[in-house]
Parts: structure tokens; C-alpha cells; sequence
């Protein structure tokens, strides 16, 4: 495949993710970031953000999710006849918006990538498509730009609301959790009397501290996250009460009327064995 690609923001995580996939996919690569400079000697820099994308058939934007709107409306006008505008954001709403206004002479795509820069291969993994403009010209460019991916179609709006649980619940609980393992001055100790869920919570936990504190605040601050986290307070605060309470059997209809709920979509033994395969893999 012959093709030029800018990516903005290559030297973050998943800017230099990409940059290497595209490269091995065979395309030149151009890349552009306001931190450091760039190392990867197949990487030709742009020596601005307009310089970068002038003639390039795609442009991907590796930005974060507060900056992605801004550069768009400064990046489309000045891009070539023809060429791909792609973005990668965790929140689609107000992106998406500014992606409709792109001039007719650009194709805008919006996806949002379900797994991280330390991702070896891309086959079987989800990849997100917004529909902007023209669905099927968009969703026909992605497919050839991740050919052994998984696509899930979805509007920008329920996007939203479901990366409010997908990843702003989990890295609501998960931070919090964070910083209780902070201030245990036995950590050691801890460690050494757990058990098999404590292992796994912790290895998922550690694992979203490598992200940036930036990247995990855009998460958490998705406008959608607020009734799920008020959701979760509500009911951390009512358990708490009616043990401290002895109501031990509104504890257990409340455990039970889970349990009922998500089996009907989920064999939770299958489940079970699958944390203990995790372990054994963990503990080789």
C-alpha cells in the first residue's frame, strides 16, 4: 500500500502505536508532536502541524480528547483533495460534531480503538465506528486500514454512554482502589495473604496507572459517567448501611437479584474458570 500518513501526536503512546503499524502496513509515515523529539528514524518529521498533513492521504489524530475538536477545525481546510481525516478520541459528541462541518473535499472517520499501545497484534480487536458523513465509504476505508480487526457501528451519543461503563466505571473503581493500596504501609503483607481475585484486581488496577493522569481524567469526566458513578455511591453507601445495619438478608436479595440478572447473558462458572486460567497463566 503506497500512501502518506501524518500522524498527530506521535510521540504518545498510541501515536507511536500507530506509527509503527502504518509503517509495517507499508506507508510512509510523517509524524508531528509538540513533546520531544521524534526518535524513530522511519518516522519523516513535520516541522509544524499545517507542514505535516499538507500532502498526506490520511492524517490521524493521536491528540487528546479536549484538544481533538480544535485541531480538526484547524487541520481540515488545509488538507489535500482526496485524503482521510481520522480520529481516535474517547468521547465522540462534541468530536463528531466538529467532524461534520469538515469540508466536502475530506472524509472524516471517527473510530475509537479498543485496546492499548501495548496491543502485539490487532486481529480480533474491537474497533469503534462513528458514522459521520457517508457510512459505508467510512467503514470500507477502516476495514482496509485494519483489515483483521473487529467493526462495531455506533452513533456518537450511545458511544458515549457505553464507554461511560466500558471504561469510565472501571477506571472509576479502579483508581479509587489505587489509592487505598497507596496508603497501606503492609503492602508486602497484603500481598502475600491474597488470594486469587486480590491478584487479578490489582494486576488490572497497576495496569491503568501506566496510562497518563490526562487520559485518565478525560475518562472519568465523560459527561455520561455521572449517573453510573452516582449509581455506584448509592449502592456502595446502602450496603455499607445495612451491614454495619445487620440487615443481612437485604445483603443477600440485593447479591442474589444480581447474580439472576447477569446469568441470563453470562455462565458465570465459565466465568470463574476463566479467572483461574488467568491465574495459572500469571503464575508461571
Amino acid at each position: 500500500m503506497d500512501k502518506k500518513i501524518a500522524i498527530i501526536g506521535v510521540n504518545g503512546k498510541m501515536g507511536k502505536w500507530f506509527a509503527n503499524y502504518f509503517y509495517k502496513m507499508g506507508f510512509e509515515v510523517v509524524g508531528f508532536d509538540t513533546n520531544e523529539e521524534i526518535k524513530e528514524k522511519f518516522i519523516t518529521k513535520g516541522n509544524s502541524l499545517i507542514g505535516a498533513i499538507l500532502k498526506t492521504d490520511y492524517v490521524l489524530l493521536c491528540t487528546p480528547t479536549k484538544n481533538t475538536p480544535e485541531i480538526i477545525r484547524l487541520i481540515a481546510k488545509e488538507m489535500k483533495h482526496g485524503s482521510y481525516l481520522i480520529e481516535i478520541s474517547s468521547q465522540k459528541s462534541k468530536t463528531a460534531q466538529t467532524l461534520i462541518k469538515t469540508p466536502a473535499k475530506v472524509s472524516p472517520i471517527c473510530i475509537h480503538p479498543m485496546f492499548g499501545p501495548g496491543t502485539k497484534k490487532i486481529d480480533g480487536k474491537n474497533i469503534i465506528i462513528i458514522p459521520i458523513k457517508d457510512v459505508k465509504k467510512e467503514l470500507d476505508t477502516t476495514k482496509l486500514l485494519f483489515p483483521k480487526a473487529n467493526f462495531v457501528t455506533i452513533d456518537a451519543t450511545e458511544h458515549d454512554k457505553k464507554i461511560a461503563v466500558i471504561l469510565g466505571l472501571t477506571h472509576l473503581v479502579n483508581i479509587a482502589f489505587a489509592n487505598i493500596l497507596a496508603k497501606d504501609e503492609k503492602i508486602s503483607l497484603t500481598e502475600k495473604m491474597s488470594g486469587t481475585t486480590f491478584k487479578i484486581q490489582k494486576i488490572v488496577t497497576e495496569s491503568i496507572l501506566t496510562e497518563s493522569p490526562e487520559l485518565i481524567e478525560t475518562i472519568i469526566s465523560n459527561p455520561e459517567m455521572r449517573k453510573y458513578g452516582e449509581e455506584l455511591w448509592k449502592d456502595i453507601g446502602k450496603l455499607l448501611t445495612d451491614s454495619q445495619e445487620g440487615k443481612s438478608e437485604e445483603i443477600i436479595d440485593y447479591i442474589k437479584s444480581s447474580q439472576k440478572r447477569i446469568s441470563k447473558n453470562t455462565d458465570l462458572d465459565k466465568s470463574y474458570k476463566k479467572l483461574s486460567s488467568m491465574i495459572k497463566i500469571i503464575e508461571k
